[in-house]
């Protein structure tokens, strides 16, 4: 009799926790990737400034970060001492800068539904590193997977829509220097993934030990970046210039660092799965929101491809739901913050 009444409550406390990761992640996320069409496409001011300091951006997403993971360490009472070798934190951040600055400056060139869609091809890129980092082996089934996503963003990249009236459009769209920025980032998100999951596995690493250093050592490479370009003074002075700039990249460095509660939650308290699924669903809607919002036109190629490649996608992580299930450990968002690991490639 006692367990008979104490499921309802149960299940209805699983449902509202439900609501609440998945309404985190949606919000956070596709805040997270509208702020970044906004700020790299759209101009500011009566003079129809446009912000071209992706640097800076890197720079100031990773200060925030950095801040509130040693918050959490603090909070913790947990030792802020390094746990691997800090050349090794290093590394992992020179490539996640070169990864985010690629990701942020194809935004001058390409639209967001398209980098959204290309970004989904970062499981091969991953595959190749772990098999010669890692030497790990892929099932047949998984390389079909990613030939079929892959299939699905070349039908996305290659058949644009005739006519794209887009307001926002910096008169340089689908050009080869997106494509290479693109194929810049996969690689670079490809080799910082799988280092990360060798650091991980190298040694006995807090969640919150590797993001500060990490973080830690991105704001200082990132800072030096600025300075050496003199970059540093411009960004300031624009943002300076133009308020709702610095208001977007301060929302930007927010959401970003906000998401990974929900991510950390999201996986708890659900899986795995269900946050693979949430992610899919998230990038899904990114792109609906960023074609109203912006005004990218879809040619019936690209809602072909955008069916391969999302349709592959859940069949991976319902294909995944049936494979032995193995031990979380967190890493590596696609905006450079915490993901985890074992799901990095469907992301």
């Amino acid at each position: 009799m006692v367990e008979r009444l104490s499921s309802p409550p149960l299940k209805e406390g699983m449902f509202w926790k439900g609501v609440f990761a998945v309404s985190g992640i949606m919000s956070t996320l596709v805040i997270y990737g509208v702020l970044q069409e906004k700020i790299m496409r759209v101009p500011y001011g009566e003079s129809k400034e446009y912000f071209s300091h992706s640097l800076f951006l890197v720079f100031c997403n990773r200060l925030m970060t950095s801040a509130v993971s040693a918050g959490a360490l603090l909070a913790s009472k947990k030792a802020l001492d390094p746990v691997a070798p800090v050349y090794k934190y290093c590394l992992v951040s020179v490539t996640n800068i070169l990864t985010t600055t690629c990701q942020y400056e194809a935004l001058k060139y390409v639209s967001f539904p398209v980098q959204t869609l290309a970004k989904c091809a970062k499981m091969i890129p991953v595959m190749l590193w772990s098999s010669v980092i890692l030497q790990k082996i892929y099932k047949a089934q998984d390389y079909f997977l990613a030939f079929l996503v892959m299939l699905g963003c070349a039908l996305f990249i290659l058949y644009p829509a005739a006519g794209d009236i887009s307001p926002y459009n910096r008169g340089r769209e689908s050009t080869i220097w997106g494509v290479l920025l693109m194929i810049g980032y996969l690689g670079f998100d490809g080799f910082t993934s799988t280092f990360q999951d060798k650091l991980f596995k190298g040694y006995d690493m807090e969640i919150h030990n590797q993001i500060f250093y990490t973080t830690l050592c991105s704001c200082i490479l990132s800072l030096t970046g600025l300075i050496l370009q003199g970059h540093l003074l411009n960004a300031t002075d624009f943002v300076a210039r133009h308020h709702d700039c610095f208001f977007d990249i301060a929302l930007l460095s927010t959401v970003a660092t906000t998401s990974q509660f929900f991510i950390s939650y999201t996986i708890r308290t659900f899986g795995a799965l269900t946050f693979a699924t949430i992610m899919t669903t998230r990038q899904l809607v990114s792109i609906l929101l960023s074609c109203i919002w912006f005004a990218h036109p879809l040619s019936w190629e690209q809602c072909i491809g955008a069916v391969i490649v999302f349709g592959s996608l859940y069949a991976k992580s319902y294909l995944g739901n049936k494979a032995p299930k193995k031990p979380t450990v967190e890493g590596r968002l696609e905006n450079g913050e915490s993901i985890p690991l074992n799901l990095k490639d469907s992301q």
